[in-house]
């Protein structure tokens, strides 16, 4: 990949712009695992309308990545960002307001959206703002807050629940999108992609075959004529796409055997890690008996661990291949998931979480080095949210199939004679008195699903050792340096 001949002078403060960015999105996307026990509680959500508050989110945002990516390479990846940071607002104002569960939910798909135009203009602005030389390093700071920020969420959400009501951990968003749009606006350049016809076919095609493979996915059952949606989008989209002269995603990225082996490693390692937090914040609070707040603080290692080696990871990858950093890090992070399952407690969640910082910083840069570094500076848009997209459907198989390992766990271990909602919730369990029980059901259902999270983890380092080449050749840009250099606002 070519990168750009002049360097940006305010280049670290537009990465810091991004970062803003960027945390603003990971704030909205994990605070409300924290609140998950005051919506039990207080807005006397069910466990399916929790689910659907979760999910919500993650089908609009999944289902519009890649319409998003193509659209901020065609008119602007500075306005795409700015537009989906005041749609991000507007949705958490509306989730603040909200006073049933179906209210929050149609908030959450909003802001959705909002997530979807932000997310691939972060990654894409960096790409074209920072060189070869020094794009690891901006990866790995962009990676960093990205962890940062899941952590973050439950941390001031937990800080704000303490005194305030559910609606509270929303309001954090919108005084840092606003201070993130001012940022934007002052910093950050105007820069374009190629120039191609919006692909209206394409644009139809994508969103009816990602939101119906994530609604699927969420459903967690076999519904039929949904899986004949889903095939029959997805075939459409590639034979319409594999037509068109400017296709809205170049299909020939998936030649590049570097890209699609680290893609589908990807897959494999965020379905391992997704689910982590929804776990760990409901044994903190249920099964520990931790507050709001001491259970956001409990997850700090886990932000600082990441934080430490993610730069470590961008220091190593000067000297090592990004094979062998993808490939340890995914082992050391299935190690992590080995702790939990085999203990119980907060020292062996402790533990688990510094570990799996430690491969999380190991693997995570690198792997989205390998994914970038294969994608043309002209495509920079929609091959961020390429990844992006590999992340949220990671995201959303995690939530689904290990939520139902939970949840599956938790009724088989609770003793048969208890009420029906008693074996459902252990929100529902621990009000009608089955306390011990409910801890005792869950601290087993966490083992069951860490080792599923081990197994998973495993298998992508295993995919990652057969698949990837370690010394991958460059992607072509395909179009001219010139061409690449951000265009500035006059």
């Amino acid at each position: 990949m070519e990168s750009n001949t002049v360097r940006d002078p305010r280049r670290w403060l537009i990465l810091a712009a991004l970062c803003l960015s960027l945390l603003v999105l990971m704030i909205d996307g994990t605070v409300l695992n924290i609140a998950i026990p005051s919506l039990i509680t207080e807005l006397g959500a069910t466990p399916a309308d929790i689910q659907w508050i979760l999910d919500s989110y993650v089908l609009v945002f999944a289902g519009l990545l890649l319409t998003a990516g193509s659209l901020s390479d065609r008119f602007g990846r500075r306005r795409m960002l700015i537009l989906g940071l005041v749609v991000l607002a507007v949705g958490s104002l509306a989730a603040v307001m909200s006073a049933e569960p179906w209210q929050l939910v149609a908030a959450r798909a909003v802001m959705g959206v909002g997530g979807a135009l932000l997310m691939p203009s972060t990654l894409s602005i960096l790409m074209t703002t920072f060189d070869e030389s020094e794009r690891r390093l901006a990866l790995a700071a962009w990676s960093t807050v990205s962890i940062l920020g899941i952590v973050a969420g439950p941390t001031l959400g937990g800080l704000l629940l303490q005194r305030y009501w559910w609606g509270s951990v929303f309001l954090l968003n919108i005084p840092v999108a606003v201070l993130a749009i001012v940022a934007a606006l002052a910093l950050m350049p105007e820069t374009t992609g190629a120039q191609r016809p919006i692909d209206l076919v394409g644009v139809a095609l994508s969103v009816l075959a990602l939101g119906s493979t994530v609604f699927l996915i969420i459903e967690r059952e076999w519904n039929i004529p949904v899986l004949i949606l889903v095939v029959a989008a997805a075939a459409a989209f590639v034979l319409w796409e594999r037509r068109q002269d400017n296709p809205m995603l170049p299909l020939g990225l998936f030649a590049n055997r570097d890209f699609t082996g680290t893609c589908a490693t990807v897959l494999l390692m965020v379905f391992g890690m997704g689910a982590v937090m929804l776990m760990l914040t409901q044994y903190l609070q249920f099964v520990l008996g931790y507050g709001p707040m001491k259970a956001g603080l409990a997850l700090l290692p886990y932000a600082l661990a990441g934080a430490v080696c993610n730069g470590l990871g961008a220091t190593l990858g000067k000297n090592l291949a990004n094979k062998t950093l993808i490939v340890t890090g995914l082992a050391v992070m299935s190690a992590a998931f080995v702790v939990l399952a085999v203990g119980s407690g907060y020292v062996p969640v402790l533990v688990s979480m510094l570990i799996m910082g430690v491969g999380g910083g190991l693997a995570g840069p690198a792997a989205y080095t390998a994914i970038m570094n294969a994608i043309p500076l002209r495509h920079a848009g929609v091959g961020s949210a390429l990844n992006d997209t590999l992340q949220q459907v990671g995201m959303a198989l995690s939530i689904a199939i290990l939520g139902s390992v939970l949840a599956g766990v938790f009724t088989a271990r609770m003793p048969g004679a208890a009420p029906s909602a008693a074996r459902d919730s252990i929100g529902a369990a621990f009000e009608l008195g089955y306390v011990e029980d409910a801890k005792t059901a869950f601290t087993a259902a966490v083992s069951v699903g860490a080792w599923v999270s081990a197994g998973f983890s495993l298998a992508a380092a295993v995919l990652g050792a057969v698949v990837l080449r370690a010394r991958p050749a460059p992607a072509e840009s395909g179009q001219p340096v010139a061409a690449q250099i951000p265009a500035r606002n006059p």
